[in-house]
């Protein structure tokens, strides 16, 4: 099969081969998919130049995230299966070899059904960004009636947090830094839209809220964002969920600040959540499929061959969604 792989970290250019290697097949409990997508993340790009990451193994096939075809089945796997159309996660999560090839072979409990109104690119997004997205929305709990800020709304895992705190019947506040971001995050569902670079956060959030202050915030920089989450988040029993702290890595907490408001703070990270809310988040992200379009935000496709890229795309910092490699 074509493959994109690293035998050692580095720049995407220097590192990153294509080429062939053998064709995986599936052991007991795994399908094979004929990958048709494959969706690339930050964290992705972060593993390939060894920010924060180790070489985890002598060879790498880069990315976590993908959708395609079955067209085998291991031993206790339903046959059945095999044709069916699906997105999957954690590809390249425990295991060295990812998505950025034209065959995967992993456990069915990361592959999921992807609806024939869902593009395979579009499937390549639900991994990371939107079962993040949900993780963060719904971790403490359903939202309906509740106020939710989202900081970032429209990055790939913020705007769909937006619409995951909409679907789950919330109003929705959200940051941005354009207009372009604005418009995106508009598209979403965001009932307000605040420009954090010109205005007063914390003043608009409790304009909105009365002064009451948001349940809950959905958090793209905890570290960054944490003095001013504090001024919207609401007086008892409010809650931080965040999966990035690129402003300040490694934040001075408040502790009795955060025990004076009985406040709940969770770090995401999607590869060791619990097996029981993955599930959950695949469960509904199927169910939320299916009852409509959805906004899922494409920021630019690259073939396979081209996958130095892409990488290079997402580490420019001006994406506005999901880079997606397609593998035809």
């Amino acid at each position: 099969m074509k493959a994109v792989w690293y035998d050692r970290q580095g720049p995407a250019a220097e590192v990153l081969t294509f080429g062939e290697l053998a064709d995986p097949e599936p052991e007991a409990g795994e399908v094979r998919i004929r990958l048709r997508a494959s969706g690339v993340n930050p964290a992705d790009c972060n593993r390939r130049r060894g920010a924060g990451h180790a070489m985890e193994y002598p060879r790498i096939i880069t990315h976590s995230d993908g959708a395609g075809v079955i067209d085998r089945v291991g031993a206790e796997v339903d046959p059945r299966r095999v044709g069916q159309r699906v997105w999957l996660y954690n590809g390249q999560r425990g295991r060295a070899f990812g998505t950025a090839c034209e065959f995967i072979s992993l456990a069915v409990d990361l592959v999921s059904e992807l609806p024939e109104s869902v593009s395979f690119a579009e499937g390549a997004c639900l991994g990371i960004p939107c079962m993040t997205a949900h993780l963060s929305t719904f971790i403490d709990g359903p939202v309906s009636g509740q106020t939710v800020l989202v900081t970032g709304g429209a990055g790939a895992v913020g705007n769909y947090a937006v619409q995951w705190a909409k679907w789950g019947g919330a109003k929705v506040i959200t940051t941005v830094s354009s207009q372009a971001k604005a418009e995106h995050a508009t598209r979403a569902g965001a009932d307000l839209l605040i420009d954090y670079r010109t205005e007063d956060v914390a003043a608009r959030v409790k304009s909105f809220t009365e002064g009451r202050g948001v349940d809950r915030i959905v958090d793209v920089d905890f570290g960054g964002n944490l003095a001013t989450s504090l001024q919207c988040l609401k007086a008892s029993g409010g809650v931080i969920a965040y999966y990035a702290s690129r402003g300040d890595p490694n934040p001075s907490l408040p502790a009795y600040e955060l025990m004076r408001r009985n406040a709940c703070v969770h770090a995401i990270t999607l590869p060791t959540t619990p097996v029981a809310l993955r599930r959950q988040a695949q469960t509904d992200i199927l169910r939320w499929l299916s009852e409509g379009p959805r906004l899922h935000a494409i920021a630019a496709i690259f073939p396979l061959s081209a996958t130095v890229r892409a990488h290079e795309a997402v580490e420019a910092g001006t994406k506005l969604g999901t880079v997606v490699v397609e593998i035809n």
